[in-house]
């Protein structure tokens, strides 16, 4: 594979200088072959929450055998239990002894990490705790790979990275300005990787994509945050009528009906992306930063309107000011995701988003329960 371009460097903000290599646009076309039936063992750090689930489930059906490990802080030990396979062991990515004792006992091919928290308020004030999980349990975790010379690494990253956009959709050569101690522990990452391949051959790919959505097609998994704080579950909590309303921060934007626009994601094409990254990784693939979009966003009104049609019953809607910070339009870009790892979004569509989404919160919150 060609070399990759110069790095560049993200300003001062970013609390530290960051290089990150970025992949030339004639070296993103890669042949992945298909994988030998005895395919390796995958460890996936937060697998017992809502985006790492997914990707165990993705993972499990494409024939990988996995061990998840998870403080089950936020994770749910039960939905392991009833719809996943793997092997659960509790503890933190910050437990050096824990790792090498897991790394010893499983023949390990490739790491999958989701283990992080990722609160943007609760990191502004508390940013030790986000610098010390995010950052510290990343680097430990990645000297105990190292010591069990263990050299794929699938990276769940975020595009809150870059700031607020300059240029939309955003690609993965956006300037990187994280305006908050989450996003900057997540870039502190990606540097960490690119220098841990550049010393020790360590080859990753991070994902970078901004809002996880929706639920499994057959309701085994979904989204279950304590406390909620992202919209689509808060809209159809309102649905169920567990909230009095549902709030929209700002109707005054530069945008076709005054809401913010967001890229939201299917969780399960999540899955199925960090799935091909691993197969990519264990191809041969280099190292790559890549974005998960859609390429084009739904705005805060849309997906209220959107769940009023999907779950047949009224969501009142509060308007209140803007909330400081908030940009108009967030979407990243997918091309990149789409020429190296022939990845194309199953349910781009903000309906089945929204329908997966129902499905689950009704098993999971409904009247029954």
């Amino acid at each position: 594979m060609a070399a990759p371009s110069p790095p560049d460097l993200c300003p001062a903000a970013c609390l530290t200088a960051v290089r990150l290599i970025e992949i030339a646009p004639a070296t993103w076309s890669v042949l992945i072959p298909m994988m030998s039936m005895d395919k390796p063992t995958i460890l996936v750090t937060g697998g017992a929450g809502y985006i790492g689930s997914h990707a165990v489930l993705a993972l499990e059906a494409a024939g990988y055998p996995v061990v998840i490990l998870d403080s089950l802080e936020y994770g749910h030990p039960e939905l392991v239990k009833q719809h996943l396979k793997a092997e659960l062991i509790v503890g933190s990515t910050r437990d050096r002894a824990l790792l090498d004792d897991l790394l010893s006992r499983h023949n390990i091919g490739a790491v999958m990490h989701f283990a992080a928290y990722i609160a943007v308020g609760e990191s502004v004030s508390a940013p030790a705790e986000y610098y010390h999980n995010n950052v510290v349990g990343t680097l430990t975790l990645l000297e105990a790979m190292l010591a069990a010379d263990i050299k794929r690494f699938v990276f769940s990253s975020t595009c809150a990275i870059y700031g607020p956009p300059k240029t939309l959709p955003i690609p993965e050569d956006h300037p990187k300005n994280p305006i908050s101690p989450y996003a900057a522990s997540k870039l502190m990452v990606e540097q960490m990787l690119q220098d841990f391949d550049q010393a020790y051959g360590l080859k990753s790919v991070a994902f970078r994509y901004f809002n996880a959505a929706g639920a499994d097609p057959e309701g085994r998994l979904g989204e279950d945050h304590q406390p909620e704080t992202h919209l689509i579950p808060l809209v159809l909590m309102a649905a169920l009528g567990r909230r009095d309303n549902i709030a929209i921060f700002g109707t005054d934007y530069p945008t076709p009906d005054g809401t913010c626009i967001r890229d939201y994601i299917h969780v399960s094409d999540l899955a199925s992306a960090h799935v091909r990254g691993i197969d990519y990784l264990l191809a041969g693939g280099d190292s790559a930063f890549i974005n998960l979009g859609n390429g084009n966003g739904f705005s805060v009104r849309e997906v209220i309107e959107t769940a009023r049609q999907v779950t047949g019953r009224p969501i009142a809607v509060v308007e209140r000011d803007r909330r400081p910070g908030d940009p108009p339009s967030l979407v990243g870009s997918g091309d990149r995701a789409r020429d190296l790892l022939n990845w194309h979004p199953q349910y781009p569509d903000l309906e089945s988003i929204i329908a997966h989404a129902w499905q689950w919160h009704l098993m999971r919150h409904g009247p029954q329960n």
